[in-house]
């Protein structure tokens, strides 16, 4: 069996995005309007694969697919970069999209 090298990945929050429209509808009244996680520009590294200590759980689900295979040396068919992805979480009332950077040895 093929050794496949696992790469370690940059994750990057590149915007919080606010959805006041769709917020205002839903949301309870005590529910902050943008994601109270994280800071534009915060950056974590998952190594193996591994959702990074201190990520929010909810939005490594939704972008831990796209870590594993940019881990293995796969690449994003939709952004110009090898080794980059653009993702976001699954949270409809906090969207928070993330950059994933393949980081090289």
């Amino acid at each position: 069996m093929e050794n496949t090298k696992n790469y370690a990945v940059k994750i990057t929050v590149l915007k919080k995005i606010k959805v006041e429209d769709i917020h205002k509808e839903y949301a309870k009244d005590d529910v902050p309007v943008v994601c109270a996680k994280n800071e534009e520009g915060k950056e974590y590294i998952s190594k193996n694969a591994a959702q990074p200590e201190g990520f929010c759980n909810g939005a490594w689900k939704g972008i831990s697919d796209t870590v594993s295979v940019l881990a293995s040396g796969g690449n994003n068919p939709y952004v110009k970069q090898d080794g980059v992805a653009i993702r976001c979480c699954n949270d409809g009332l906090h969207p928070v999209i993330y950059k994933l950077e393949r980081i090289a040895d």
